[in-house]
C-alpha cells in the first residue's frame, strides 16, 4: 500500500499492470508514454507526478517524478485535481467523462487516446487490485 504516486504505489501497480491480462488484451496495440499530475485541490498547484511508459500491454518503465517543476517529456500528460483521481481511481468517474468534463487535461494526441478507451479503463480496472492512501 502507498500513497498516491509514491515510489511504492508507483511498483506496486506497474507490476499489477505487468500481470494483468485484461489490460494487456486491451493495449495491445498502445504505445505511448504518460505523465500523471495530481494538483492540491485548492491552490491547483501541482505536487505529485509519475511516469508510466506504455508499451503493447506491458508497463516498461515507471517512477515518481521528484521534480515537479522539470517534468519528463511524455507523448502524454494526464493532468488534474487530487480530488478528481480519487473519484477516477475508485470508478466514482471514467476517465474519458473526466477528460470530457473538463475535470482532467489532456496534453497529448486526443484522438490516438480515444481509440484506446477500453485500455484507459483496464488502466483505472487495476488500480482496484491495489490499495490507495490519499494525502
Amino acid at each position: 500500500m502507498g500513497l498516491i504516486f509514491s515510489k511504492e504505489w508507483i511498483e506496486e501497480y506497474s507490476e499489477a499492470l505487468n500481470n494483468n491480462p485484461a489490460y494487456e488484451e486491451a493495449a495491445k496495440t498502445w504505445e505511448g508514454d504518460f505523465v500523471f499530475i495530481g494538483r492540491d485541490d485548492k491552490t491547483k498547484e501541482p505536487v505529485m507526478a509519475a511516469y508510466f511508459d506504455l508499451w503493447h500491454g506491458k508497463c516498461r518503465k515507471a517512477y515518481k517524478v521528484d521534480d515537479i517543476k522539470n517534468m519528463p517529456k511524455a507523448e502524454f500528460v494526464y493532468d488534474g485535481p487530487i480530488g478528481n483521481w480519487k473519484k477516477v481511481l475508485s470508478k466514482e468517474l471514467d476517465p474519458i467523462q473526466g477528460l470530457m468534463s473538463g475535470k482532467f487535461k489532456l496534453t497529448g494526441n486526443m484522438s490516438k487516446v480515444m481509440r484506446a478507451v477500453k485500455a484507459a479503463q483496464e488502466l483505472v480496472n487495476t488500480t482496484m487490485k491495489i490499495k490507495t492512501e490519499w494525502p
